[in-house]
Formats: C-alpha cells, structure tokens, sequence
C-alpha cells in the first residue's frame, strides 16, 4: 500500500489495518522460526508497511492534537 493511499484513510481504518499488519507480521515470525517460511522477503515487506503506517497514523494524531490545542 502507497503512503498516498493511506493518507486517504480515517484513523480507525489506520488503526485497524495496523492490527492486521501486526498479526501478519507475527504469523510470518512464527513460519520463520519453524523453518516453513518459503518467502521470507514478506518479513521485510511486512515490517516496513508497518513502518510506513505508524508514521502515516501519528501523522494525522499530531494534526488532530494540534486543531484541537487552538
């Protein structure tokens, strides 16, 4: 997913889609460890879309934060 598509989404669908992420990502830890991972590029791939999401998400909180101390 594109930093420009997730800008677009509501701060409930970041936090949601956040959750799924993380679940994805420890799925794919677990698959690693057992040695039944056969793509393990999709750690990577999970781990930086995470990134890409929390700062997309504190993004919009600091905005929100900051029209709300005016």
């Amino acid at each position: 997913m594109d930093a420009s598509e997730l800008k677009e989404q509501s701060v409930e669908e970041l936090q949601s889609t956040l959750l799924d992420l993380t679940k994805e990502r420890f799925s794919l830890r677990m698959q690693s460890s057992t040695g039944q991972l056969t793509q393990p590029h999709l750690l990577r791939e999970a781990k930086r879309e995470i990134a890409r999401l929390k700062t997309v998400l504190n993004a919009k909180l600091a905005e929100a934060k900051a029209g709300t101390d005016e």
